[in-house]
């Protein structure tokens, strides 16, 4: 039995989360909670390392006063705002014509080695989305089969260093340390996803209080990341301005919006900007209007990334919305208006022990899919935050560091043999490359 801390902060809320989790039997269950309201976080950035973790504390603190446990580690989600996706491929010959754990973790080493990460970014997870051994491609685990080479093709999330940094002082200043780093859309994905969605391909969409973050799986596996600083509060300010009213008025409106809507009278009393004691009417159809507009923008924003992604195509299961904006009135119809004819649906969290009824709630996926990435929901293959390789395979388990220099020149002229006698567009870029190392 150990103990697993999840710590989500979010642009409006920091949420702490201990669960217990029993290896043996495979079972998790949430044993204490702590929410408190964010300071020092604007658009998912960190802009006051001081007041984020007086949050956290906070947060913290009431959580294992709750679980009754005192732990010093977490895993801490990190929003897209930092976070950029990069694809990258690698290939190694099989000794022994048997590929082994050891064997897929070097093919994934020498993928990140062959990454292009900008030299202000750092890797924080990189995750295989389509395995090849000998001409057979489209292979999900090739553990324990036969062949005499082996490639990979890894989704590689990588962070920006200031990022990473600012995170871990902010953590240290909250009395923790970090015990992994995880995308807050990867994160949500494995809280609300389905296997089918994942397998058929789906576009996650977390829209929180003033970022979205989109994430897309394809074949199980997460193959696109991307970020929009848009969410529900940019609501709230709309409306506070377009109305003169103060931002505490604009967001009860917000709030109550389906009661105004299902309501016959179409003026309602609101408090005027600079002398709330001062009242004043406000119309139903230019509230309406003003939502309307808010949110038309940000679903064709959306839909917009997801094209840009060029995986559009792939995307068979459809959009899954989740976060706390998609606890707007009608959310998922008006969604549906923007993403020509794809299934849509709100996502919530999946029900494990000891789940709080407060958590049961779209906003809260990210911090249960950080206690699901704790005990290896889903998990196949990754390189994590701390480059470590992360397998299902608990006993096999490797610790292998990330390439830092270049492999021998031997298995370079064997890579190089291999590789003339593929046809796939894109690899005379890449022998080029490796003629250049060589000489």
């Amino acid at each position: 039995m150990r103990n697993i801390l999840a710590v989500d902060i979010g642009s409006s809320k920091t949420t702490a989360v201990i669960a217990n989790y029993d290896e043996r039997l495979d079972n998790i269950s949430i044993s204490g909670v702590g929410i408190a309201k964010s300071k020092g976080i604007k658009k998912g950035a960190i802009t006051n390392i001081d007041n984020a973790s007086k949050s956290i504390k906070q947060a913290l603190n009431d959580a294992k006063r709750v679980a009754g446990i005192d732990i010093k580690k977490a895993i801490v989600s990190i929003s897209s705002a930092y976070t950029k996706s990069i694809t990258s491929y690698g290939i190694v010959n099989v000794p022994g014509n048997e590929i082994t754990i050891k064997e897929i973790n070097r093919v994934i080493q020498t993928a990140i080695y062959n990454a292009n990460i900008p030299q202000e970014y750092q890797l924080l997870q990189a995750i295989p989305y389509n395995f090849k051994v000998d001409n057979l491609s489209d292979i999900e685990d090739p553990a324990g089969m036969s062949g005499s080479r082996l490639e990979v093709s890894l989704h590689i999330i990588a962070a920006q260093k200031s990022g990473i940094e600012n995170l871990k002082k902010t953590l240290q200043l909250a009395g923790l340390e970090i015990e992994n780093i995880v995308a807050a859309g990867y994160a949500s994905g494995l809280s609300v996803l389905k296997e089918d969605e994942k397998e058929l391909g789906v576009a996650l969409i977390d829209i929180g209080a003033t970022t979205s973050d989109l994430a897309i799986f394809i074949n199980k596996a997460l193959r696109y990341t991307d970020y929009l600083g848009v969410g529900s509060h940019h609501i709230t300010n709309d409306l506070s301005m377009a109305l003169h009213t103060p931002l505490a008025d604009a967001e009860a409106i917000k709030l109550n919006f389906e009661e105004y809507v299902k309501n016959e009278e179409d003026l309602i009393e609101i408090s005027v900007i600079g002398n709330e004691e001062e009242k004043q009417k406000a119309s139903i159809t230019t509230i309406t209007q003003v939502i309307s507009a808010r949110i038309e923008e940000t679903f064709l924003l959306l839909h917009k990334q997801i094209e840009d992604s060029g995986l559009k195509n792939k995307i068979g299961a459809g959009v899954v919305l989740t976060g706390g904006f998609t606890n707007f009135y009608n959310i998922k119809e008006i969604a549906s208006a923007f993403f020509e004819g794809l299934p849509v649906r709100v996502g919530i969290p999946k029900n494990i022990d000891g789940l709080f009824e407060n958590l049961k709630a779209p906003e809260f996926a990210t911090p249960i899919g950080l206690l699901l990435y704790g005990k290896k929901e889903g998990l196949t293959y990754e390189i994590d935050s701390n480059r470590n390789f992360r397998s299902r395979y608990s006993l096999e388990e490797i610790t292998t560091p990330v390439l830092t220099k270049e492999p021998t020149k031997k298995t370079e002229k064997e890579d190089i043999k291999n590789i003339m006698n593929d046809k796939e567009p894109g690899l005379l870029q890449k022998l080029k490359a490796w003629f250049s190392n060589l000489f």
